[in-house]
């Protein structure tokens, strides 16, 4: 079973969502900020641990870049993701400054990622989902069910469509399911 029993305390998780603003804006204005990370204030953020940044305006997704296993030291990781999410995400144009006072942060924090030994076990809510196959992966956070309202079924089925699977691939052998926990703020 996946267990991700990791907490963070007001103090880190204000820290980790100053530190994308800080990021980002030492992107968009020159000298507008640090040119790279302030140190922690707690040992428990130079972790290797993966995470995502998540980017909205009004409500929509405007970028979403993030790493699922820990490739270095968390705020780190943190200050690199907000600029992806910002700057990188294919799906949307470089964010321009007079987008940064209306945009929303979500940061997520990932635990391990193991294989999900049977579907019938995922929990919405609980549970982010890898779906791969061949060449093919594709990654939902926890709460990306929990926001559409889906059932574990539909959650699994996105996630193969996330993949550029058939929606039903999760029920053939062929397709490897895992499973992580994060936390979510």
């Amino acid at each position: 079973m996946s267990e991700f029993r990791f907490e963070l305390s007001q103090q880190e998780k204000d820290y980790l969502k100053d530190l994308v603003r800080l990021s980002i804006l030492g992107r968009l204005k020159p000298g507008g900020g640090p040119a790279s990370p302030p140190a922690p204030p707690t040992e428990i953020l130079r972790r290797e641990l993966g995470a995502f940044v998540t980017l909205k305006r009004a409500g929509r997704l405007r970028g979403c870049i993030g790493k699922v296993q820990g490739s270095g030291e968390l705020y780190r990781t943190i200050w690199e993701m907000a600029r992806a999410a910002a700057f990188k995400d294919p799906r949307f144009p470089p964010l321009e400054a007079s987008e940064f006072k209306g945009l929303d942060i979500e940061v997520s924090v990932l635990g391990p990622v193991t294989a999900c030994p049977d579907p019938e076990l995922v929990e919405i809510g609980r549970h982010g989902l890898i779906m791969s196959r061949d060449r093919r992966a594709g990654l939902l956070l926890p709460q990306v069910a929990v926001q559409w309202k889906w059932d574990r079924r539909t959650f699994l089925a996105q996630t193969c469509l996330k993949a550029g699977l058939p929606p039903e691939a999760w029920r053939d052998e062929e397709t490897a399911i895992s499973w992580f926990e994060a936390e979510v703020f």
